[in-house]
């Protein structure tokens, strides 16, 4: 595999393509022709977002709670479907398919895994998170402990993730543009740059959140209709469905069998790791939680998240499927030399042609780059609130800004990081950024996770256990991936790897708790025994919301 279709197999799947050998998804990516109805159905998403946007600003982001909280107003099942929105890409959708369609059953690893998280956000983090924060999760952690030094590590963790996710959605979005939409690839992102950066700055949460409420709705519609095609064209018999697929399979029989994937015991452990723990600490997710009124709405939108999540991730097995039952053995989809044109990121799309015409391509083709803006403009939110109330307001100004300093400052870290997204998609075109997703949720797992998780639990912990275990998952987390396969091999080319698995999690994570907890029982200072003395109100405070 060359390098440009190293760089287009990883970005298929820009929601974790660190550790697959992506054997479904090859060939390069290739511009296709301009597509002027999705083009359009495009820009009618774009024109109705603005103007939501503009409505946002309108009902005011005056007030930080209004900014980075949408004024707490949401329902549970608005928020949910806005955590949904959040979690789907478009990536999710082209690049499960397209594992799928390579790989089969065992595609569906990806998506298993990460329904596995939501579990945990629901039994051990919504509820504390909502009751003891407000804006950020480091609200939560920095409760009962020393505030500037948590919320520093904490904004440098969650514009970390933002950076590196970011920059993986802008490629992605870049290269997935010039597929469905034949657009330049530097024109694509920052045409994305520019909206996300508007949605944020003018709109706060409240226009984020509808943006990720539209385009989870829309995709959740498209997904059910191709499904829904597919399933009337066999009879609404997966049987029959399964059973064309495997006749028509290179692999034919073994698509059905596990072991496609991830072969390596060791791998799969780490790459289960990090998504279980790692969907815990994504800050963009966590933040949602503060945009509900009470902690039964917290646990509401988890439930409304997992189920949206799971019907998507469920009829996407469908789309892989009928796709290699319908497309792979139509020429009208096939290059020269017999392979999917576009590459097998596009299969998705060609299916959608194959049982809808140019109408449901466009639409689907439209439903993808929505998808993009929604995603990207939920990490810019999270860390532009990062960098105005934890960095800026808490750290720096110590809680002596005023709430219009702190939103100015949190909408110009909101130019400044669309800024930075697109400089960096630009510059990042032709590298192989698969790895940038892997290390975002082993950051999450190792760095957030472990602080936020001990924080509400256990007794113990102190801000110097809470400092040094988050450094140490963030380090740790770096330090492996770059000596990873993925990183030092494929990406550096410095030959064999140091460190043999592409995701550190398995690692990292164990670090992160073990240098957590022997630097708090070994910290003997004041501050250590403020923090333990601290545990019985926040321990109230967290499982009723009433405040001491």
């Amino acid at each position: 595999m060359n390098r440009k279709t190293a760089v287009s197999s990883g970005l298929a799947l820009t929601i974790f393509a660190s550790g697959a050998r992506a054997d479904a998804l090859t060939g390069e990516v290739a511009r296709q022709a301009l597509n002027p109805l999705a083009i359009a159905m495009f820009l009618v998403f774009v024109i109705a977002s603005l103007g939501v946007t503009v409505w946002a600003a309108r009902r005011g982001t005056r007030t930080a709670s209004d900014y980075y909280a949408a004024g707490g107003g949401l329902s549970g099942v608005q928020n949910g479907l806005a955590i949904a929105g959040d979690y789907t890409s478009a990536a999710t959708f082209l690049g499960v398919t397209a594992l799928v369609y390579g790989s089969g059953y065992d595609g569906m690893i990806y998506a298993i895994g990460f329904l596995v998280g939501f579990p945990m956000i629901l039994f051990l983090i919504a509820e504390p998170l909502r009751n003891l924060g407000r804006y950020t999760f480091a609200d939560l952690a920095a409760y009962r402990l020393s505030e500037r030094p948590i919320r520093t590590v904490a904004g440098v963790n969650t514009l970390v993730i933002v950076l590196f996710y970011l920059i993986a959605q802008m490629v992605g979005a870049g290269k997935l543009i010039e597929l469905l939409f034949g657009l330049p690839y530097w024109i694509a992102v920052v045409l994305v740059g520019v909206l996300m950066m508007l949605y944020v700055t003018f709109g706060g949460m409240l226009a984020t959140t509808w943006v990720q409420i539209t385009k989870a709705v829309l995709l959740l519609f498209g997904t059910v209709l191709m499904s829904t095609l597919i399933l009337a064209h066999f009879g609404f018999s997966l049987n029959g469905l399964f059973a064309s697929a495997v006749a028509i399979h290179p692999k034919g029989i073994a698509i059905m069998a596990p072991g496609g994937l991830v072969k390596d015991p060791i791998s799969a452990l780490s790459l289960g790791v990090a998504l279980i723990f790692g969907t815990a600490g994504l800050p963009h997710i966590l933040m949602r939680f503060f945009t509900v009124s009470d902690a039964v709405q917290a646990r509401v939108s988890v439930l409304v998240a997992t189920c949206f999540i799971t019907v998507f991730y469920s009829l996407l097995f469908v789309l892989g499927f009928g796709a290699i039952a319908l497309v792979s053995g139509d020429g009208n989809y096939l290059d020269a030399a017999g392979k999917i044109i576009g590459g097998t990121n596009m299969v998705a799309i060609h299916l959608a042609d194959k049982l809808g015409g140019s109408v449901l391509m466009g639409f689907i083709s439209a439903v993808a780059f929505a998808t993009i803006l929604a995603v990207v403009s939920g990490l810019t939110m999270a860390g532009a609130s990062a960098a105005g109330h934890d960095l800026y307001a808490r750290a720096f100004r110590k809680g002596s800004a005023t709430e219009a300093e702190e939103i100015r400052m949190s909408k110009l870290s909101a130019v400044l990081i669309s800024g930075f997204a697109i400089v960096l998609g630009i510059l990042f075109e032709n590298q192989n950024i698969a790895f940038m997703v892997g290390l975002v949720f082993a950051i999450a797992a190792s760095a957030n996770f472990p602080v936020i998780f001990l924080s509400v639990t256990w007794r113990g912990l102190t801000t110097r256990g809470a400092v040094l275990g988050s450094a140490a998952g963030l380090l740790s987390a770096l330090f492996l991936v770059l000596l990873s396969p993925a990183v030092w091999s494929g990406t550096l080319g410095f030959g064999a790897a140091i460190f043999p698995y592409d995701n550190p999690a398995l690692f990292s994570v164990p670090l992160a708790f073990v240098v957590t907890f022997l630097a708090s029982v070994s910290d003997r200072s004041r501050s250590g025994a403020a923090a333990r003395e601290g545990f019985d109100a926040q321990y109230v405070t967290a499982h009723t919301g009433i405040r001491s």
